[in-house]
């Protein structure tokens, strides 16, 4: 298995993403993930449509667009339109989630759908057969740079134990909040697949370099 990084805009300069954008890309990362927060839902306020769909025009890598946001039926066509190749809902915040994920792929995204650390991996379980990857917040959702969950590795290994033995087609564990060099083989070895960082990256003197560093630790992790 090989793990898959994506470096979180939620900790770059929002006055200069295009930079944030560029680190990614040339420290080789596999996604770039997109926080979208309505100040409801979570009680941060971050971004919508118009700055994903310019995102979109700045780079070729893969917007993993996460809506932190009530009711994202409401709005989930015009971040299609915007151009999010991923894009998941968090299960506490609709009511029609299979409705969610049906017009996600529909729209020619892959479709996921995200837990809080008090969300059970149950909450996950009927909706296996349409999910393309679960998103596991291993921190409460809002800020960055908030310290890791630790019990959030034995709830990654629970959701991996449950997709496969569900029998759905396979899914994708992503791993969000806190993810370091220092917890990312935990993560890995418990079955994530991919791994979305933060401070991790943007904070780093070195982002490019904490981008390879995040992959290494991961990569020993699927080895143990």
């Amino acid at each position: 298995m090989s793990v898959r990084i994506a470096p979180s805009l939620l900790a770059a300069d929002f006055a200069r993403l295009a930079d944030g954008l560029r680190i990614a890309e040339e420290g080789g990362a596999d996604l770039v993930h997109v926080d979208v927060m309505d100040g409801h839902f979570v009680p941060n306020l971050t971004i919508g449509p118009p700055v994903v769909a310019a995102l979109r025009r700045a780079t070729k890598l893969p917007l993993d667009v996460h809506l932190m946001i009530e009711k994202p039926e409401a709005t989930l066509t015009q971040y299609l339109d915007a151009g999010a190749d991923w894009i998941s809902v968090h299960v506490e915040a609709t009511h029609h989630l299979q409705r969610c994920l049906d017009l996600i792929r529909k729209g020619g995204a892959r479709a996921g759908a995200a837990i809080n650390p008090g969300t059970p991996v149950e909450a996950l379980e009927a909706a296996f057969g349409d999910l393309d990857y679960a998103v596991v917040m291993s921190v409460n959702p809002g800020w960055g740079g908030q310290p890791f969950l630790p019990g959030s590795v034995a709830k990654v290994r629970l959701l991996r134990g449950r997709a496969s033995a569900s029998g759905a087609p396979p899914l994708a564990v992503e791993v969000d909040g806190g993810v370091t060099a220092g917890n990312a083989s935990a993560l890995a070895g418990a079955g994530a697949e991919i791994l979305v960082a933060g401070t991790a990256i943007y904070g780093d003197a070195d982002p490019r370099r904490s981008i390879e560093r995040l992959r290494a630790a991961a990569q020993e992790g699927v080895r143990v």
